[in-house]
């Protein structure tokens, strides 16, 4: 089966799901509504193979509502073929679902994503800073984060 054969294939069958399909540089491209993430993405790893979750992340659109959206990208090892999974969540409560039952890695990618963007992911009971210190204030990658923020200095730790 080509590649091109799985793309037209899972475009078809996950369309009734997403809100919006395309495909952009090859690669398909879910838009789906945030309650809809975990079984279109069971669907993609039960039916379609795709046994490699490879990144989660946001984008800010700043004066857009809902103003966030969330970026899942997988990789189908079986068929050489990746798809993109994209939601809108708003401000207010920036939440979705967390793929850790499907995917172990998103445990860590989904702390990435909480740390820099705000966002967090329901059913992730660990999403504690991982690239940012305990005490950061903010998510930098927040368009309204101030560039010239200066954080509190953190002393370092001296080994006992």
């Amino acid at each position: 089966m080509t590649a091109a054969h799985v793309v037209d294939r899972m475009q078809s069958a996950l369309a009734p799901l997403a809100r919006e399909t395309s495909i952009a540089h090859g690669v398909l491209v879910l838009a789906i509504e945030p309650a809809r993430l975990l079984p279109l993405v069971q669907r993609l790893k039960d039916e379609f193979a795709f046994d490699l979750f490879l990144d989660v992340t946001a984008v800010d659109w700043l004066g857009q509502s809902p103003r966030f959206e969330v970026v899942w990208h997988f990789y189908s090892t079986q068929h050489k073929v990746r798809v993109r999974v994209k939601t809108r969540v708003a401000e207010p409560d920036p939440t979705v679902d967390t793929l850790v039952p499907l995917y172990g890695a998103a445990r860590f990618m989904e702390r990435e994503c909480h740390d820099m963007y705000g966002i967090a992911f329901r059913g992730n009971a660990d999403l504690r800073p991982i690239l940012l210190y305990e005490g950061f204030v903010g998510h930098p990658l927040r368009k309204d984060y101030p560039k010239q923020h200066e954080q509190p200095l953190v002393p370092y730790r001296t080994a006992e």
